[in-house]
């Protein structure tokens, strides 16, 4: 058994759950007074009798704001009742905006943003058979435009801001070990860091890379810089994202991307790739009826760039280690590096490159993904063994391309096969070089620098151990 995890604890098996079984978060009920009587109606509501009258009763909602992330139910179970982050929540606020429209209501009126992920837009050009991954996102925006939708955005802006700033992180740990620890763990996946803080807490947090997941900095954007092009105030902007994960949702409910002083969320709303194509079933549409329309580019009024659509590196998961190593061999050790080769090590969701001179490691990165590979990869830390200085870490098995709630393989495809499709997708993008000409103008005008405390405010963000509650619910035969 040697090379493998340790042993799981017994509540960490049985991962396919309800909430209505496990959810651990009180719920303040309200006792009825003696006397009462409850009686259930033809259309299936509660009615409570008493000496004084009658009352309908309300039925208890668990949002993702009141989640303790005690079971990981938001990952493994869809059935979770979740009010504020859907595809009806969505469709809601475009229904009210329009009728606020109609009616010259202007303090109700909101601008909506869309921001969509490359991950999901791969999916849905595969979903629709459509010729090129651009096509799909024009008929993707021209879906949301007829809808109500304002602005819709790619995730670009972000991802290279999400690049530049885990870079610099690296660089900043790398030289100053003695008060950060390595290796350095990513951080844009909230399923990983989900899973962090509530199984191994406090040991693992301080690996954790602070930068902000493309998300969250698109949330940022929208809400600070956007509300500011527009002079608006962040609460009139109802921002969107479409991602590949159902864990996003989670992650968008942090208190942590919630600003008390805006009284917004960065991102009021997650669906999913699957959602979009709940949403086109729902109305008996194709995605190729509607009209194509381009992506909006609100960073740059004077120059819009060619593309909209751009691969990072080669990794769907956001080419963190790729990056990163490249800047820092040139950086550390003034050398340059073009193609990387990686070893796989026990299966190909764990892999690793180094740097070596004259028989010594200089630098050696890695990519997990799959819990196996991250449950190995944690007890190597335990064990001080790992001897890495950079990890590139995923929940999902192939990373980001292969999201729990990317569109489901159609025509019996394994889904393997549709992943491997996807990649090779992936990597006919144009190639993205994150530090561009929009990139300096949102550090220099909007951030101030790149080391500001604004930018470190803004672009990165904390996490916290969750404490472990026992009650007798942890207890498994």
């Amino acid at each position: 058994m040697a090379g493998f995890s340790g042993a799981l604890k017994l509540t960490n098996l049985d991962d396919f759950i309800t909430p209505s079984q496990e959810c651990i978060k009180p719920v303040d009920i309200k006792k009825s007074k003696t006397g009462s009587k409850i009686t259930i109606q033809d259309d299936g509501t509660y009615l409570e009798e008493t000496k004084l009258g009658s009352q309908k009763l309300q039925k208890v909602e668990i949002t993702l704001a009141d989640c303790l992330a005690c079971s990981g139910c938001i990952t493994s179970a869809e059935g979770v009742l979740i009010t504020q982050q859907s595809q009806e929540e969505v469709l809601r606020i475009l229904n009210e905006n329009n009728q606020a429209k109609q009616n010259n209501e202007n303090d109700k009126i909101k601008k909506i943003v869309v921001t969509v992920s490359q991950q999901s837009l791969l999916s849905i050009a595969k979903r629709y058979e459509l010729d090129s991954v651009e096509t799909a996102a024009k008929h993707l925006a021209g879906y949301f435009k007829k809808l109500g939708v304002d602005y819709v955005l790619d995730t670009k802006i972000a991802d290279d801001l999400a690049l530049i700033e885990a870079r610099d992180e690296f660089i900043k740990r790398f030289q100053d070990q003695k008060t950060f620890k390595l290796p350095m763990l990513a951080s844009s996946c909230p399923g990983w860091v989900c899973y962090a803080e509530k199984t191994h807490g406090n040991f693992i947090l301080p690996y954790i890379s602070t930068t902000r997941s493309p998300q969250q900095i698109m949330g940022v954007l929208v809400k600070e810089l956007l509300a500011q092009k527009l002079n608006l105030k962040a609460d009139k902007i109802y921002h969107v994202t479409v991602m590949p994960c159902y864990d996003k949702k989670l992650e968008a409910s942090r208190e942590d991307f919630y600003n008390e002083a805006l009284q917004s969320r960065d991102v009021d709303c997650v669906i999913t790739s699957i959602e979009i194509e709940q949403m086109l079933m729902t109305e008996g549409k194709d995605l190729k009826e509607f009209e194509m329309s381009n992506f909006d580019w609100p960073w740059n009024q004077i120059k819009t760039p060619e593309n909209f659509i751009w691969a990072h590196e080669l990794s769907g998961s956001g080419g963190y280690a790729d990056f990163i190593f490249k800047h820092a061999v040139k950086v550390l050790f003034n050398q340059d590096v073009s193609e990387l080769e990686y070893k796989n090590l026990r299966n190909p969701d764990f892999k690793e490159v180094t740097l070596e001179k004259d028989g010594q490691v200089l630098l050696k990165f890695a990519i997990a993904n799959g819990f196996r590979n991250i449950q190995n990869l944690v007890q190597k830390l335990k064990r001080s063994k790992s001897g890495y200085h950079y990890v590139e870490v995923m929940a999902c098995p192939s990373g980001c391309l292969n999201g729990g709630a990317q569109i489901r393989p159609q025509n019996n495809q394994q889904q393997k096969e549709l992943t491997r499709e996807l990649e090779e997708m992936y990597r006919s993008l144009p190639k993205s070089l994150p530090y561009n000409d929009d990139v300096k103008n949102i550090y220099d005008e909007f951030f101030g620098g790149n080391d500001s405390d604004k930018s470190q405010k803004l672009l990165h963000t904390n996490y916290h151990a969750v404490e472990k509650m026992n009650t007798a619910l942890n207890i498994k035969w």
